[in-house]
C-alpha cells in the first residue's frame, strides 16, 4: 500500500518563508510550483474565475469530484485563490499579494501578462526582489517566440520525435512530456539559482525558460552524435547511442532489457550468455566496434536469448553483475516492494476524492524530507483567507462587486 501523507514534522522545510505566486496551468508551470511547494513553499495558485486552472476540466475520466485526476496530480500543497486580471480590481489583489511574495510563475504564450499588467516589468518595481519566471513553447524572444507550444510541438522541433521509436516505423513521441516536463524542472532550477543569488544582491530577477529549451537541452547523446559525426541520429528502438549491447531483447517468454556499457561488462556478458567466441570476435573487440556493428551483433545474440525465459536470464545477468532487468507496463512499475520502500507513490487525502494516489519526491532529503502539507486546493478555496492575510478581508465586498473574483 501506499503511505498516507497528511502533514510535515517539526523541523522546516528547505524552501519555508517563501512564497510563490502560480499564475501557469496545464503541466509545466504547475509542476514547477508543486516541487517548490513539496519542499516548504507556500504556494498562491490564481486562478481565472469559474473555470480555474484549464486541467481542472482536462482528461477524459474522473474520479469522485469536477477536477481531474491530471490537475490533482499536479497541484498539491497549494492554495487558490480566483481573481479576475481584466478588471482593476483583481490587479489591486494581485499587485498587493506581489508585495508579500518572492516567486511568480507563468506560462502564458508571451505578451499576455503584460495585456494584464501582470508581467516582470510591472511587478518588478512593486517589488525588486522579486523572482519570476515565465515558461512558454519557444521562450520570449526569438521568430518563434509567438507561436503557440505543446509538448508534442517542442518535441517534434527540437528533434526528440525524429530520434524515438524504430528506424522505418512512423514517427513516434517520447512516452512522457519530456518538454513540459523538463521546462518546469528547469524553471525550478533557475528559480533556486536566482533565490541564492538574490541573498547577495538584495534584487529578483526574470528567469525565461521554454518547452523548446527543455527538450533540446535534454538532448544530450543525440545532439552530440549529431556534432561528432554530422548526421542526424536515427531512430534506435531501445539501443543505445554510446554503448552496445545496451538494449531489449527477446527471450523465450516475453522481453527483457540488458545493458553492458563498459570492457568489463561486455567480458563478463560474453560469460553469462556462453559465447566466449565474441570476445575474440575483432568486430566486437571494443564498444566503438560494438557500437558500429549494433545491428549485426544483436541479430548474434537472438538465437541464444530464446533458449531461455526473460526472468531467468535477468537472473542470471544480475547475479554475475550485469545491470538487466523485465519491462514493466505501470502496473507492475507502481506496485513492487522496491517502489513501495521509496516511497515513490504516496496517498493523499482530499476533501472530495477521500484518499488518491499520486507520485511521491523523487529526492530524499535526510533532515527536511519533502512533505504533503495539503491536497490539491478547490477552485477558489482560499480566497477569504487569502485576502485577509493581506488586511483586504474588510473591502472584500467593495472589491467582488468590482468584479475581482468572477468572471
Amino acid at each position: 500500500m501506499a503511505d498516507v501523507i497528511g502533514s510535515t514534522g517539526a523541523q522546516p522545510q528547505p524552501l519555508a518563508g517563501l512564497r510563490v505566486l502560480d499564475m501557469s496551468q496545464v503541466m509545466a508551470g504547475p509542476f514547477c510550483c508543486m516541487l517548490l511547494g513539496d519542499m516548504g513553499a507556500d504556494v498562491i495558485k490564481i486562478e481565472p474565475p469559474g473555470v480555474g486552472d484549464q486541467t481542472r476540466k482536462s482528461m477524459g475520466f474522473r474520479m469522485k469530484g469536477e477536477d481531474s485526476p491530471g490537475f490533482l496530480a499536479l497541484n498539491r500543497n497549494k492554495r487558490s485563490i480566483t481573481l479576475n486580471l481584466k478588471t482593476e480590481a483583481g490587479r489591486k489583489v494581485l499587485h498587493r499579494l506581489v508585495q508579500t511574495a518572492d516567486i511568480v510563475v507563468e506560462n502564458g504564450r508571451p505578451g499576455v501578462t503584460k495585456r494584464l499588467a501582470a508581467d516582470y516589468e510591472t511587478l518588478s518595481k512593486i517589488n525588486p526582489r522579486l523572482i519570476y519566471a515565465s515558461i512558454s513553447g519557444f521562450g520570449q524572444t526569438g521568430p518563434w517566440s509567438q507561436r503557440a507550444g505543446f509538448d508534442l510541438i517542442a518535441q517534434a522541433m527540437a528533434g526528440v520525435i525524429s530520434a524515438t521509436g524504430l528506424a522505418g516505423a512512423e514517427p513516434v513521441k517520447s512516452g512522457i512530456p519530456v518538454g513540459d516536463l523538463g521546462a518546469g524542472l528547469f524553471a525550478a532550477y533557475g528559480i533556486l539559482s536566482a533565490v541564492i543569488g538574490r541573498q547577495t544582491s538584495g534584487r529578483g530577477q526574470y528567469i525565461d525558460t521554454s518547452l523548446l529549451d527543455a527538450a533540446l537541452a535534454l538532448s544530450v547523446w543525440e545532439s552530440t552524435e549529431y556534432w561528432a559525426t554530422g548526421n542526424s541520429p536515427a531512430p534506435l528502438g531501445t539501443a543505445n547511442r554510446m554503448s552496445a549491447p545496451y538494449q531489449a531483447f527477446a527471450a523465450s517468454d516475453g522481453t527483457f532489457v540488458v545493458g553492458a556499457a563498459n570492457q568489463k561488462l561486455w567480458l563478463i556478458f560474453c560469460d553469462v550468455v556462453d559465447r566466449a567466441d565474441l570476445k575474440d570476435d575483432p568486430r566486437y573487440a571494443t564498444n566503438v566496434e560494438r557500437v558500429r556493428a549494433r545491428s549485426e551483433l544483436a541479430a548474434e545474440l537472438a538465437p541464444t536469448f530464446l533458449t531461455r525465459t526473460a526472468g531467468e536470464w535477468v537472473d542470471a545477468f544480475l547475479a554475475a553483475g550485469v545491470p538487466a532487468g523485465p519491462i514493466y507496463d505501470y502496473a507492475r512499475a507502481l506496485d513492487n516492494d522496491h517502489v513501495h520502500h521509496r516511497k515513490a507513490v504516496i496517498e493523499i487525502e482530499h476533501p472530495v476524492e477521500g484518499k488518491f494516489r499520486a507520485l511521491g519526491f523523487p529526492a530524499k532529503l535526510s533532515a527536511t524530507p519533502a512533505s504533503v502539507r495539503m491536497p490539491p486546493p478547490l477552485l477558489g478555496q482560499h480566497t477569504e483567507e487569502i485576502l485577509a492575510e493581506l488586511g483586504l478581508d474588510a473591502e472584500q465586498s467593495r472589491l467582488d462587486e468590482a468584479g475581482a473574483f468572477a468572471a
